[in-house]
């Protein structure tokens, strides 16, 4: 693994589990924005750890996540991979991740030996060159005011400091009171570049989905979002397709929707595209998303 920047070689390193058994696995944890770990890595490293376990012509095709409970992030997480099918075409795992002897995460994760078959896709939609918005650390600071806690905008770089992000249109916490279009875009790249190791651009791209899917329910209602305390929340399920090659260190597209909320949960959908126009991935996640009392 190769980058060129301490946040990203800190986040290949949170990646890089470390192996205790034939397909038992350990990894540390951080603190995201709010005191629990962040869902995208418990995601990133569950299909770290699937996909070590798997032959690397067989790249990952789809995944199928619960997030049951918290994370600690003053703890370890231990990855529990079973073998569940090995096929002539189809590789199946499944990752229990335990913490303090209980599970906190469940993933289901499919791989497949490339084969040709029939192609289409949707469009990609019209979007301005990432070049010309405001990265991450010159648009946060300005919602700083509006952060419910002193050292937000602070947690809020850093836990994105190794992507580079950028929004196309102001985020939840700048249009806060005012609702929206349930439509939300962003362009993100890892900042800095990566080696060649496909199930790494794999992991790294699911790590990030977790990270603006929920803002177009959000953006429905008129909410900011934690930092800004209106609303609390947290990711229930994930799952993503994987449908064509792309690197997690060029430009990719992730145009996100909501389509419903409901009974205190929200749910996003979202397509992402690589620059050129390829459909690359599709996600799906439904998170709990509660009005604080009072």
């Amino acid at each position: 693994m190769t980058a060129s920047a301490q946040p990203l070689d800190d986040l290949l390193d949170l990646l890089d589990l470390e192996r205790i058994e034939q397909d038992i696995f350990r990894g540390e944890s951080r603190a995201a924005i709010v005191p629990r770990v962040f869902g995208g890595q418990v995601a990133a490293q569950a299909l770290v750890a699937a996909g070590r376990t798997v032959p690397a012509d067989r790249p990952a095709h789809s995944l199928h996540a619960y997030f049951l409970r918290p994370g600690d992030p003053g703890a370890p997480i231990v990855y529990t991979v079973d073998r569940i099918r090995d096929g002539r075409s189809f590789t199946t795992r499944r990752v229990v991740a335990v913490q303090h002897g209980q599970p906190i995460f469940h993933l289901s994760a499919s791989f497949q030996v490339y084969e040709e078959g029939l192609e289409h896709q949707t469009d990609m939609p019209p979007a301005p060159d990432p070049e010309t918005l405001p990265t991450g650390a010159e648009l946060l600071p300005r919602y700083a005011d509006r952060f419910v806690a002193p050292d937000a905008l602070d947690r809020l770089l850093e836990a994105r400091a190794a992507v580079d992000l950028r929004y196309v249109e102001e985020p939840p916490y700048g249009t806060a009171g005012t609702p929206r279009e349930p439509r939300s875009q962003v362009w993100f790249r890892t900042d800095g570049k990566l080696a060649d190791d496909p199930l790494l651009h794999v992991c790294l791209a699911t790590y990030v989905s977790d990270m603006t899917l929920l803002d177009s329910v959000l953006l429905a209602h008129g909410r900011g979002g934690w930092a800004v305390g209106d609303v609390v929340g947290a990711s229930l399920d994930h799952a993503m397709w994987f449908h064509r090659p792309f690197r997690a260190d060029e430009w990719l597209l992730y145009d996100q929707e909501s389509p419903s909320s409901s009974g205190g949960r929200g749910l996003g959908q979202a397509r992402i595209y690589t620059r050129d126009g390829r459909l690359a991935i599709t996600v799906i996640q439904e998170g709990l998303i509660r009005v604080p009392r009072g």
